[in-house]
C-alpha cells in the first residue's frame, strides 16, 4: 500500500514522463509544492485515456484528499425555515455527498485548463480526476458543437463524493443586464434539475452560476436560483433537496436574507 507521498510523488512522475513539454520538472521536497505540481500537470492534461495503474493511484489518493478535507452529508445540513425543501451550505462543493452537485462550466465543457486557478471547474476537474475531461470531450466530440449557454450535461463525479456532476454554461454579462440573461440564467437551473430528474436524482447543490469572472449580479442571480427552483419542485418533482452552495460571506448573506 503506497502512503499519499509515493502516490503523489508517482502521478508527479507520470504525468512529467507523459508530456514532453513537462519532463523537466523535477519534484519538489515540499509537499504543498507536490500537491501544487501534480494540480497544475493534471490541469493542463490532454483528454486522454490513461492506464488503469495511473487511474488506480490517482483515485486513492484523491479520495484519500476529500477524505481528510471532511465529507459533508447533504441529508444533515439543516434546511431553510421557510422551505424545508431548501438548504444553504457554505463550503467546498468537492467534499459534499449528494446525488448531483453543479458545476459553472466554460463552452468548452472541458474543465478548467489554467493551472491551479480558484474556480468551482478547476477545483471539480481535479478532483473529480482526469477521468472527467476525457469524458466531457466526448460528450463534446458527439455534439459537434460548444455548448450553449443555459443547457446541462451530465456526467459520473468518478473520485467526488456525489453521483453526478451537471456542467451548465452561464451567460457572460459584459454588458448591462437583460431580460435575455436572465432567462438564460433560469435555464441553466431548470436545465439541471430536469436532467437531474430524469437520472433519478433525488439532491441537488447549485454552486452560484455566473457570479464570478461571468459577472452576473450577485443578488439579481441568488432571486433568480430561488425562484427558478422553488417553480420547479412546486410543479410536481421527484427531486427533495436542493442544497445553495455559496463559498464567500457575501454570496451567504446575499442567500440568507432571501431564504428568511
Amino acid at each position: 500500500m503506497m502512503t499519499q507521498d509515493e502516490r503523489r510523488q508517482y502521478l508527479i512522475k507520470r504525468l512529467s514522463e507523459e508530456n514532453s513539454h513537462y519532463s523537466y520538472a523535477g519534484i519538489p521536497s515540499d509537499k504543498n509544492d507536490q500537491w501544487l505540481l501534480l494540480r497544475s500537470l493534471m490541469n493542463v492534461r490532454p483528454p486522454l485515456p490513461a492506464d488503469e495503474e495511473f487511474l488506480r493511484v490517482q483515485d486513492e489518493y484523491l479520495k484519500e484528499l476529500i477524505s481528510e478535507a471532511g465529507i459533508v452529508d447533504a441529508g444533515a445540513l439543516p434546511v431553510s425555515p421557510s422551505d424545508r425543501r431548501l438548504a444553504l451550505w457554505r463550503g467546498d462543493i468537492t467534499t459534499l455527498r449528494i446525488d448531483a452537485i453543479v458545476n459553472a462550466a466554460n463552452s468548452r465543457l472541458e474543465g478548467c485548463w489554467e493551472p491551479c486557478h480558484a474556480c468551482i471547474d478547476n477545483c471539480i476537474h481535479t478532483f473529480s480526476g482526469v477521468q472527467l475531461r476525457l469524458r466531457c470531450h466526448e460528450i463534446m466530440e458527439r455534439q459537434g458543437h460548444r455548448e450553449p449557454p443555459g443547457q446541462a450535461k451530465i456526467t459520473p463525479a468518478y473520485n467526488l463524493p456525489s453521483k453526478y456532476i451537471l456542467h451548465t454554461v452561464g451567460p457572460i454579462i459584459d454588458h448591462p443586464l437583460t431580460d435575455a440573461d436572465c432567462a438564460v440564467l433560469a435555464s441553466c437551473y431548470s436545465s439541471c434539475l430536469k436532467l437531474a430528474e430524469e437520472n433519478a436524482c433525488r439532491s441537488v447543490a447549485f454552486c452560484c452560476i455566473s457570479t464570478g469572472v461571468y459577472r452576473f449580479p450577485k443578488k439579481k442571480a441568488a432571486e433568480i436560483a430561488l425562484k427558478t427552483v422553488k417553480a420547479y419542485l412546486d410543479a410536481g418533482s421527484g427531486i427533495e433537496r436542493v442544497v445553495f452552495n455559496v463559498f464567500s460571506a457575501e454570496d451567504e448573506e446575499i442567500y440568507r436574507s432571501l431564504l428568511r
